[in-house]
C-alpha cells in the first residue's frame, strides 16, 4: 500500500499535528475527525504563510520541459528541511496525459520492485536510472525518450521525520516532441593542390514548433586518428569560434564560415595546407531554453563526409652561409645568408644566430628586430643587418671584438601575407654553422711545464706557466678541462696587481685550501695543488693576458698541458694469508693482512678493519679496527674476542692473533684497508681509497686425542658375600689434563643381555646411577673411586650370585669452550673383567616350571616362585623379582630381603604390586590390577643366606633364577562392574554414599535417645513433685526431716523410683 503524500496548499493527512493546525492556522478541526482517516483541506495561501524554515520541502526542475524523441533527458529533484538520516530516498512516478489522475510508478531508490511493468524492463536495462548527486539530491535519467514518456512527472520523498510537516513531493511537465532536425551535404571526394582554396556548403533545417536555436560546426577527421578536429563553429548565440588548431589561420582570414540564407552554411579555406587532408563534415545541434533560463541540447545531426586529398607543393630549398672566419680584431666582418633552389616569386624572412641564440631577424618586408645588446651597437654604427635581395640576407660587424667570436648560423622562413596583412610561416630552413675566430696579433711564446705529468692521488701537483717576450705587466688564469668533458672550470687566477682568485678544481667540498698560485718572476707563474684528487685529472690551460696601452682590449695567449692523477685504488691490493687454515681447539689462530701498492713510497696513513663471518651466517661483522691515527675500536657483536685477540700493525702488514681458539671462531675472515691523506691526522676528511682482501676460511677442529685404556680381559673368582673392585686403567691421555667422565657397565652371565649402566662420574665429578641401579641397596653396593689421575676403581660390596658377569668402563675426554659449553673429544672402552663366584657347597634350586598365563585387563594376577627342596633350617632366603619385554632393559620390580625388609624399585612403586612369602620356600608376586603395559616376561632370583662369623653377619651362600614366566594381558570387555571401576568419580560415590547414610542413621538414633532421656527426666520430676506434697502432709503431723532427707537423697532415690515403678 502506497504511503500518503501531503503537499503544500492541497491536503494534509490526519497525522498532521492538529494542535499546530488549530493554534497557528486558525482552522476549526472537529473532534470526530481527529480519529478519522480523511484529509483536511487547508487554504494554500494560509499554509504557505505559516510554513517555517524547519519543514520539509521537495523541489523538482521547473517545467514545462521539451525534449526530442530518441534523445536523453535528465530531471533534477532535491529535498531540504528534513529530519532523520541525511541519505533520503526518492520515488519517481508519471501521470500520462490521457489519464492525468492515474499514477504510473517508474523507479525508486528505496524499493527495487517499485517499477510498474510498463517501465520495469527499461529500468532493468539501465535505460532509466537515478543518479544520486548528494544524500538529498538526485537526477532522473532517461537515455532514450519515447513519445509515451510525455506527461507530468512526480518526485516523492518518503517520510523520515517524526511527524508530517511540509511538502513531500513535487511535479513537473515533460513534453516529448518529434526530431525534425536535418543536416545534409553530398558525399564526395575532392583533390586539391596545396595553396588552392576550398569551399563546402552544409544544409541544416529544423521544423520544431517551440522556439529553439540552431548551432553548426565543421570538423576534420584525419587518417589514423579517432578524434575529430574542430575547424570552426557557429554557436547557438550566433558567435563564430575557430578550433584550437585553426585559431591562427582564422585570425589571418584564411578560414571562414558564412551563412547563406536560412539553412545554408559555407566553409571557406583560402589556402589549403597538407594538414587539411582528411574527411570533412558538419554537425548541426538544436538547443532550447528551459524555464530556469538554461540552454539544453535536444537534437544533433551529422552530414555525410567529404574526402579531401591535398597534393603538397614542391618546397625544397637550401640555405648557405658565407663568412670570413679569421678577421683581425677591430676589422670588419660580413656574413651572408643565401637561399638556393626556389624561384624569385617567393618571400622569405631571415634570422641570425650566435652560439645558438637569436641576435637579429628581418622579415620579408624589411622590418628589422635586434636583441638588446645588438640594438645598442647598431645605434652606434657598429652593426648592420640588411636584406640584399629577396633571397639574400647580410650581417655586417664593422669592428670585430672577442664578444663576436663563436659559431654563426642563419635561418630562412618561407612566409605568406594573409588577408589581415600579417605573415604566415609556411616552412623553415636552417643553414650550417660557421666558426668565427679572431686572428691574434704577434703572440708571446707561452710554455707550460710540470714537475710530474703523472702523479698519485694525494701527491702534490706543481705546474709552471712562463711567457716569453719583452717584460711587461701580465695577468694569468688557470683553467681545467676535466676528462670526458668540454667545458673548462676556473682553477685560479692572478691579476696584474697581484690579486689572487681561487676556484674549485674538482667537485666536492674541501675542508682546507689545497691550491696556491705564486708569481716566481714577471713572466713565470706557479700553480700548486697540495693534495691532488683523481678529479684533478684533465687538461690544464694557462691563459696569459696583457693589456696594452692605447687599447681597450686585452691580448691573451694560452697553452695547455695534460695531467693524469692516478687512483690509489687501482694500485692498492690487499691479501689475507694464513699458515694454518685448520686450527686446533684452544690453540692460536694467526692471520696476516698484506698490503701491496705501487704508491708505497707515499707512506699514506692507513686504517685496517678486521671482519668475521661466523659459520652459518651470511653477514660480516666488524671484529676490530685500527684507525690511521692509532685508535683501536672493537666491534659490538663479537665481545668474546676482546680478551684473547692481539693485533700488530706496520705500514704494509697487519697481523691478527686469536689465542685459545674456540669452535665459535670457525668462519670466514677478511680485512679492509683504507688510505688517508697525510694531513688527515688533523682533519676529518674521509678515506681516499679502500680495498678489501680475499676471504679466508678458518676451521677450528678438535685436537687429536691420545686417550688409551687397558683393553686386556681379566677374570676374578671370589667367594660369595666378599667384596672386590674393578680397575679402569688409563694408559695415555691427551695433553692439557682434560676433564674425564668415567662410566661403569655390567653385563650379567650367562644371558646375552645388553650392558647395563651402573654409575657415571661425569666431567664435573657428578655421580649418576643407572636406571637399574637406583635402589638404595644398589647405591650401597656399588661406588666409584679415583685412585690417581690414571686409575679408577669400581668397588663392589657383599657380592651376590646376581653380581656375576662382565664389567667394563668407558672413559670420555671433554673440553670446556670459552662460552661455557662442554665438547666431547674422545671416548674409549676398557677390556672386560669377568667376576665368578666360588661355590660354597650349598645348593639351591628354584622350580623351573614353564608358566604362561593370559589375564584380562584390570584382573588380579599372582606369580609364584618356589624352591624344589626345603633347604637347611639355618638358612634364610631373599627373593628379587624382575620384568622385561621385547626391546626393553631388564628391570627389577621388588626385593624381599632375608630379614623380611621389602624394597620396591621405581617401576615397582608405579605398579600395584604386593610381594610376600607364602611359606619359607614359596614366594608370591601379586599384581592387583594388571594393565596392558604389564605384559611381558617375569622371573625371580632366590638367594640363600646363612649366619657366619660374628653374630648378625649373614653370608650369601647361593642363588638361582626361575624359568621365564610369560604374562599376556587381554583388553577387558565393557561390563557394568568394569564401567563402575573404570569411573573414578562413580567409584568414589559408591564408597562415600554408604558412609554418609550410616552417619545420618547414627545421628538420627542419637537424637531419638536424647529425646527419650528428656521425657524420662520430665516424668521423674513430676513424680518427685507428687511425693513432695505427700511429705508435706506428713510434715503437718511433725515429720519435716524425712522429706528433706528424701530431697537430699534424690540421686540415690532415682533407681528406687524406677524399681517401684
Amino acid at each position: 500500500m502506497q504511503e500518503a503524500r501531503p503537499t503544500v496548499g492541497s491536503t494534509i493527512p490526519r497525522q498532521v499535528d492538529l494542535d499546530y493546525v488549530r493554534r497557528e492556522l486558525h482552522v476549526v478541526v472537529p473532534r470526530e475527525l481527529e480519529r478519522s482517516s480523511i484529509f483536511i483541506p487547508l487554504p494554500s495561501s494560509d499554509l504557505q504563510a505559516k510554513l517555517s524554515l524547519g519543514q520539509r520541502e521537495v523541489k523538482i526542475q521547473e517545467g514545462p520541459l521539451y525534449r526530442a524523441e530518441g534523445y536523453p533527458v535528465s530531471i533534477s529533484c532535491n529535498v531540504s528541511g528534513h529530519q532523520g538520516p541525511s541519505m533520503q530516498d526518492f520515488q519517481w512516478s508519471i501521470y500520462p496525459p490521457a489519464a492525468s489522475t492515474r499514477e504510473v510508478q517508474i523507479i525508486s531508490t528505496k524499493d527495487a520492485s517499485f517499477s510498474y511493468a510498463v517501465y520495469a524492463q527499461r529500468v532493468k536495462s539501465k535505460e532509466i536510472y537515478v543518479e544520486r548527486l548528494r544524500g538529498n539530491s538526485v537526477l532522473l535519467h532517461i537515455t532514450k525518450l519515447q513519445m509515451k514518456d510525455a506527461g507530468e512527472y512526480e518526485c516523492h520523498t518518503p517520510n523520515t521525520d517524526g511527524k508530517y510537516f511540509g511538502s513531500y513531493s513535487a511535479k513537473t511537465n515533460l513534453t516529448v516532441i518529434p526530431d525534425t532536425l536535418s543536416a545534409t551535404m553530398p558525399s564526395q571526394t575532392l583533390r586539391k593542390k596545396e595553396g588552392e582554396p576550398l569551399e563546402l556548403t552544409c544544409e541544416a533545417t529544423k521544423a520544431t514548433a517551440q522556439h529553439t536555436h540552431l548551432a553548426l560546426s565543421w570538423y576534420l577527421m584525419r587518417e589514423g586518428e579517432s578524434q575529430a578536429i574542430e575547424i570552426i563553429s557557429l554557436s547557438r548565440d550566433f558567435l563564430l569560434a575557430p578550433g584550437p588548431s585553426y585559431a591562427a589561420r582564422f585570425a589571418a582570414g584564411d578560414v571562414r564560415l558564412d551563412k547563406l540564407g536560412a539553412t545554408s552554411f559555407k566553409l571557406s579555406v583560402g589556402r589549403l595546407q597538407p594538414s587539411d587532408q582528411g574527411q570533412l563534415f558538419c554537425e548541426a545541434t538544436e538547443w532550447i531554453q528551459d524555464p530556469d533560463e538554461t540552454w539544453t541540447l535536444i537534437t544533433r545531426k551529422q552530414t555525410d563526409q567529404t574526402a579531401l586529398r591535398i597534393q603538397p607543393a614542391a618546397r625544397d630549398f637550401e640555405v648557405n652561409i658565407t663568412a670570413r672566419s679569421l678577421p683581425a680584431e677591430g676589422k670588419p666582418l660580413e656574413l651572408t645568408c643565401l637561399v638556393v633552389g626556389r624561384g624569385s616569386d617567393l618571400q622569405f624572412q631571415g634570422f641570425w644566430f650566435l652560439n645558438g641564440k637569436e641576435i637579429a631577424q628581418i622579415d620579408a618586408g624589411g622590418v628589422l628586430i635586434l636583441k638588446t645588446d645588438y640594438r645598442d651597437r647598431a645605434s652606434q654604427g657598429q652593426l648592420q643587418v640588411s636584406k640584399l635581395h629577396p633571397q639574400a640576407f647580410s650581417l655586417k660587424i664593422f669592428s670585430v671584438g672577442p664578444e663576436d667570436v663563436g659559431t654563426y648560423s642563419c635561418e630562412v622562413a618561407e612566409v605568406l601575407r594573409t588577408q589581415t596583412n600579417s605573415w604566415q610561416v609556411l616552412q623553415r630552413k636552417q643553414s650550417s654553422v660557421t666558426q668565427v675566430q679572431l686572428r691574434e696579433p704577434a703572440a708571446r711564446n707561452v710554455t707550460v711545464s710540470a714537475e710530474q705529468w703523472d702523479v698519485w692521488e694525494g701527491e702534490e701537483l706543481t705546474l709552471l706557466c712562463k711567457a716569453g717576450g719583452d717584460a711587461g705587466p701580465l695577468s694569468v688564469s688557470w683553467w681545467l678541462i676535466p676528462q670526458a668533458q668540454t667545458t673548462p672550470v676556473f682553477v685560479a687566477g692572478m691579476e696584474q696587481d697581484g690579486t689572487v682568485q681561487l676556484g674549485v678544481s674538482s667537485p666536492g667540498p674541501r675542508s682546507h685550501s689545497n691550491k696556491r698560485l705564486e708569481k716566481v718572476d714577471w713572466a713565470t707563474f706557479r700553480l700548486e695543488i697540495g693534495s691532488a684528487m683523481v678529479t684533478d685529472s684533465g687538461t690544464y690551460e694557462c691563459r696569459v693576458s696583457e693589456r696594452l696601452q692605447n687599447q681597450a682590449k686585452e691580448l691573451q695567449w694560452t697553452q695547455k698541458i695534460t695531467i693524469t692523477v692516478k687512483s690509489l685504488k687501482s694500485s692498492l691490493q690487499v691479501h689475507l694469508l694464513s699458515r694454518q687454515p685448520h686450527v686446533t681447539l684452544s690453540h692460536t689462530l694467526d692471520l696476516s693482512c698484506i698490503v701491496r701498492a705501487n704508491h708505497s713510497d707515499l707512506k699514506l696513513p692507513c686504517s685496517v678493519t678486521w671482519q668475521f663471518q661466523p659459520a652459518g651466517s651470511r653477514a660480516f661483522h666488524p671484529l676490530v679496527r685500527i684507525t690511521h691515527n692509532g685508535t683501536v675500536e672493537w666491534g659490538d657483536d663479537l665481545s668474546q674476542f676482546h680478551r684473547k685477540t692481539k693485533v700488530s700493525q706496520s705500514s704494509l702488514r697487519s697481523q691478527l692473533q686469536i689465542h685459545d681458539a674456540a669452535l665459535e671462531e670457525t668462519g670466514v675472515y677478511r680485512c679492509t684497508v683504507e688510505g688517508y691523506d697525510r694531513n688527515s691526522l688533523y682533519t676529518s676528511d674521509p678515506a681516499r681509497v679502500s680495498a678489501t682482501s680475499n676471504p679466508v676460511k678458518i676451521t677450528v677442529t678438535f685436537p687429536e686425542s691420545k686417550l688409551s685404556l687397558n683393553s686386556s680381559s681379566q677374570v676374578q673368582e671370589l667367594p660369595i658375600s666378599s667384596s672386590t673392585h674393578i680397575e679402569c686403567s688409563i694408559l695415555s691421555r691427551s695433553a692439557g689434563n682434560l676433564p674425564l667422565a668415567i662410566t661403569w657397565f655390567f653385563s650379567p652371565t650367562p644371558t646375552n643381555e645388553s650392558s647395563l649402566k651402573i654409575l657415571e662420574t661425569d666431567q664435573t665429578n657428578v655421580v649418576k646411577y643407572g636406571d637399574s641401579f637406583q635402589s638404595p641397596r644398589s647405591k650401597q653396593k656399588f661406588h666409584s673411586e679415583k685412585v690417581s689421575q690414571d686409575l679408577f676403581l669400581l668397588n663392589i660390596l657383599n657380592m651376590e650370585a646376581s653380581d656375576k658377569g662382565h664389567y667394563h668402563c668407558a672413559v670420555e675426554e671433554w673440553l670446556l669452550s670459552t662460552n661455557g659449553t662442554w665438547q666431547k673429544l674422545e671416548r674409549k672402552t676398557s677390556g672386560l673383567t669377568e667376576l665368578k663366584l666360588r661355590p660354597t657347597g650349598s645348593q639351591i634350586r628354584v622350580s623351573k616350571v614353564h608358566w604362561l598365563e593370559n589375564a584380562t585387563e584390570h584382573d588380579e594376577v599372582g606369580l609364584s616362585c618356589s624352591l624344589d627342596s626345603p633347604g637347611s633350617p639355618a638358612s634364610l632366603y631373599s627373593v628379587t623379582w624382575y620384568w622385561s619385554r621385547e626391546k626393553a632393559v631388564n628391570q627389577m620390580l621388588a626385593h624381599l630381603q632375608y630379614d623380611g625388609l621389602l624394597e620396591y624399585s621405581r617401576e615397582g612403586r608405579r605398579r600395584a604390586l604386593h610381594c610376600y612369602r607364602s611359606s619359607p620356600t614359596d614366594f608370591v608376586l601379586k599384581l592387583h590390577r594388571v594393565e596392558l603395559e604389564d605384559a611381558g616376561m617375569y622371573w625371580c632370583r632366590v638367594s640363600e643366606w646363612q649366619q657366619r662369623g660374628p653374630p648378625g653377619k649373614w653370608i650369601n651362600q647361593a642363588s638361582d633364577e626361575s624359568q621365564r614366566m610369560m604374562l599376556r594381558v587381554l583388553p577387558s570387555e565393557s561390563t557394568l562392574s568394569s564401567r563402575i571401576c573404570s569411573s573414578e568419580a562413580f567409584l568414589h560415590f559408591l564408597i562415600v554414599c554408604p558412609f554418609l547414610m550410616l552417619m545420618l542413621l547414627f545421628t538420627s538414633l542419637l537424637c531419638l535417645c536424647w529425646k527419650a532421656r528428656k521425657l524420662s527426666q520430665l516424668s521423674l520430676s513430676a513424680q518427685k513433685e507428687k511425693a513432695l506434697w505427700v511429705d508435706m502432709k506428713r510434715g503437718a503431723s511433725g515429720d519435716w526431716t524425712t522429706g528433706r532427707k528424701t530431697e537430699d537423697a534424690e540421686p540415690q532415690g532415682e533407681p528406687m523410683l524406677m524399681e517401684g515403678m
